[in-house]
């Protein structure tokens, strides 16, 4: 038998980067290549700072990975592909930063995209792109977290302006944004609006205390009685719809980024259970050590199978919403239990900021809940497989 030990890849068990095209490939050697030179070695500290600085937009903006996956206007128009390679090496690193990522491009920026008017693409989006201006997607409010529907802030006539009420909270971006995707009730539609962040009566409060995605801004956004005029009105989105359009672009980047959280956590047990001794052998020597390991490989490996599979359907036009939910939430349940394995095999090393596991299982209980949490994801599964709504 032909020994093939020197091309096995421990880190890609069935080489499913094989499967991605150059311009993929290309992609993630380059956002890999950046993230671990020049976000690697500061992340711990932002984490234990709380906070991302808002300078970090420039060199991603550099890259091109704020609407990467967009047309025109400064965007470079990448693949799917290209844009789900992104998010796994940024999430390598931290899954602030591919949160970061997202919601400039993926909420923020496709929702002016796909639903606003010419004027205002052209307004925005090229300083977006850049990271020259920053925008934030105001959708969950206080009382309105997995039902949007049930949204508060409302949106009044008044000559020809608008004037919006209410209050968003855990809008990321939120208190460093220069405008803002905001949703609200009008009469019986919901309409978006984009917001200024410095017109009179916007306020934002960072959210502090977090013990989740701390690398990241979150805050509370207050609308009281903000003025705007008529031309801030997304002419194309109408409803429920629209917002979840925007949700979705970014479910599929979540999908893809907790691979790269997972594959983290692996790698770092990886090397840990290698190099460190116990009773006079090596930790990884041990079958209930490899039996871990081996466990976290397949999670790791079916996760970006997963990935690849929806992406494939996103690239032919017939990825669905409920296969969105189902790579969501099957990605994120795993990626969680990686991160939980490879904490226990680092031992109380792993508590501690000197290895990323204790920092990715942190984030990763915030990601299982953001963008649909993991009891709404399972009910739209449910209701697609039996055709019975249970949500109420």
């Amino acid at each position: 038998m032909a020994n093939t030990g020197a091309m096995f890849n421990k880190h890609d068990l069935l080489d499913l980067d094989d499967e991605l095209g150059d311009e993929a490939r290309n992609t993630r050697d380059t956002v890999r290549t950046y993230a671990t030179a020049e976000l690697g070695p500061r992340i711990a500290d932002w984490y234990e700072r709380g906070t991302l600085p808002r300078e970090v937009a420039e060199g991603l903006g550099a890259l091109g990975l704020f609407g990467m996956q967009l047309n025109g206007y400064g965007c470079p128009g990448l693949s799917a592909a290209a844009y789900g390679v992104a998010c796994r090496e940024l999430e390598a690193v931290d899954s602030g930063l591919r949160s970061f990522v997202s919601v400039q491009g993926c909420l923020a920026m496709f929702a002016i995209h796909r639903y606003g008017s010419e004027e205002q693409r052209q307004a925005w989006l090229p300083a977006m792109a850049t990271g020259e201006v920053l925008g934030c997607f105001g959708l969950t409010e206080p009382e309105a977290g997995s039902d949007p529907g049930s949204m508060r802030t409302s949106a009044r006539r008044d000559g020809v302006d608008w004037v919006l009420s209410g209050t968003k909270t855990w809008i990321n971006n939120g208190a460093i944004a220069d405008v803002a995707v905001i949703w609200a009730r009008a009469e019986e539609r919901i309409l978006g609006f984009l917001v200024p962040t410095d017109s009179p009566g916007f306020t934002a409060r960072e959210i502090t205390g977090k013990l989740s995605l701390r690398a990241s801004n979150s805050a509370t956004v207050v609308l009281d009685d903000v003025r705007v005029r008529s031309s801030a009105l997304l002419p194309g989105a109408r409803g429920l719809k629209s917002v979840l359009s925007c949700l979705n672009e970014a479910r599929f980047g979540i999908v893809w980024g907790v691979v790269g959280a997972a594959s983290a956590c692996y790698a770092s047990a990886l090397d840990y259970v290698g190099g460190r001794e116990q009773f006079g052998r090596p930790l990884a020597s041990y079958q209930l050590s490899q039996r871990k390991l081996a466990d976290m490989a397949v999670a790791v490996t079916h996760a970006g199978m997963t990935a690849l599979r929806l992406t494939s359907l996103k690239q032919a036009g017939r990825l669905t919403p409920v296969q969105i939910s189902l790579g969501k939430l099957a990605n994120a349940r795993s990626a969680i239990e990686v991160a939980r394995i490879a904490r226990g095999m680092l031992g109380a090393n792993g508590i501690t900021l000197d290895y990323p596991v204790m920092r990715h299982m942190a984030n990763l209980e915030a990601v299982t809940t953001v963008e649909g949490t993991e009891e709404v994801h399972t009910l739209s599964i449910g209701h697609a497989v039996t055709g019975l709504p249970a949500f109420r």
